[in-house]
Formats: C-alpha cells, structure tokens, sequence
C-alpha cells in the first residue's frame, strides 16, 4: 500500500506575520540603540560645576545611552587632574548617575593649587597663600599633614609662612582669619584643631599663639 504524500500549502498569511514580528523586533533594537541619555544626576563634586563633569565626561550633546558606557563615561572622568574617583550607574529611560570623589585643594603655592596627592593644578578658588619658598622634602611634609587638618580650622587659616628656626627646621606662622597669627610644626600640626577652643578663653584679645614650643599665647601690645 503507498504512503500517501503530505504536500504543505505555502501560508502567506504566516510569511507576513514572520517578517512583521521581525520588523517590529528590528525597529525596537533600532529605537533602543538610537535612544539618547535623557538625564545625568551628578553627586559629592564640591570644586567641579555639573557642567564641568557633564563636558568632561563627554555627555553634553546627550549621545546614545546603550552606545555610551559607564567605563567609558568613569575613563574619560578620571583624566581631570581633581577627579580621585567615579562611580557610574545607568537607570532605567536613559538616566545617568555620576558619583564624583575629587582630590583636595589645600593651599596656593607659587601661583599653583597644591592637591592632597601633592599635584599641582591652575584653579581659581579662594585658598590660604604659602608665601615663601620650602625646600621639596618640607612641602611633602607639609601636605601630608596639612590634610588632615579640621576642614573648619583650614577655613580659618588665611596665610602660610615658612619660618623655621635654630631650633626646628619645620617651623611655620600661620595667619588665621580672626586676627590671631599661630606658630606651629609639622609634628605638631594636629594640635592646631584646639585652636577654637584655645582662643574661647581669650575673651577676644589677639596676639600669637605660640603651639611649637610651650602652647602659650602673647597678646599684642
């Protein structure tokens, strides 16, 4: 007995619906691809502006936010000599969220803004001025431990002097904003946080206050 042959009847009502699931599949990839970086949330830049970030990082004209990656968006940041570290996430509709860590400025020295990891960078941004010249091994250790300093007390400080004796080669004056100047060294740099609490017993007289030797202060006269 012969086996009956199945012949399969051509289905052109299948084909286009094949070919249009795979056009509306294509133009969704299309659509996603094309799709642009709707919104960059940028956070902790304290010396960068937005903008600043959102140039450096190569964002500003918005480009495409699956062609555009997070590796990409942190290299590009981590070039600008205030950048220390970046943290990059993508959200969902095109959203980016950029976490800045930038390095410290600490002080003006030769026209430079001296950074907590000893760079020196062109920055106009108010800080306390090192007037005269310090040998390279005295700077070192001025910035090392200069860093550590109370932010409060830093706001404080409106000029540097390097002004050693025979006595310490690591000596320096500090002139505060208050109107106090404050003689100090760098192994003793950290004492320099009491400063407010120190001049509170003052009752508003001005002097120098000597923390290098003796912790004792001398009203103007």
């Amino acid at each position: 007995m012969e086996e009956e042959k199945v012949v399969k009847k051509f289905s052109f009502v299948k084909l286009v619906l094949v070919l249009l699931i795979m056009y509306i599949i294509g133009f969704l990839c299309y659509k996603v691809a094309i799709s642009r970086i709707t919104n960059i949330y940028i956070k902790n830049n304290n010396i960068l502006t937005d903008q600043e970030v959102i140039d450096a990082s190569g964002l500003r004209n918005y480009p495409s936010f699956i062609l555009t990656t997070n590796y990409s968006i942190k290299n590009k940041l981590l070039k600008n000599d205030l950048v220390k570290k970046v943290k990059v996430k993508k959200g969902l509709w095109g959203k980016v969220y950029i976490d800045i860590e930038e390095y410290k400025p600490l002080f003006i020295y030769e026209d430079k803004v001296i950074l907590d990891n000893k760079n020196e960078v062109d920055l106009d941004i108010s800080l306390p001025i090192l007037v005269n010249k310090v040998d390279d091994d005295i700077l070192d250790k001025l910035i090392s431990k200069y860093e550590s300093i109370n932010d409060e007390i830093k706001l404080m400080i409106s000029e540097i002097k390097y002004d050693p004796n025979d006595i310490d080669k690591e000596r320096f004056l500090f002139t505060m904003s208050d109107g106090n100047y404050v003689y100090i060294t760098l192994y003793k740099l950290s004492s320099i946080d009491e400063y407010l609490k120190i001049t509170s017993t003052l009752k508003d007289k001005k002097g120098i206050l000597y923390l290098d030797s003796g912790n004792y202060f001398e009203v103007f006269k």
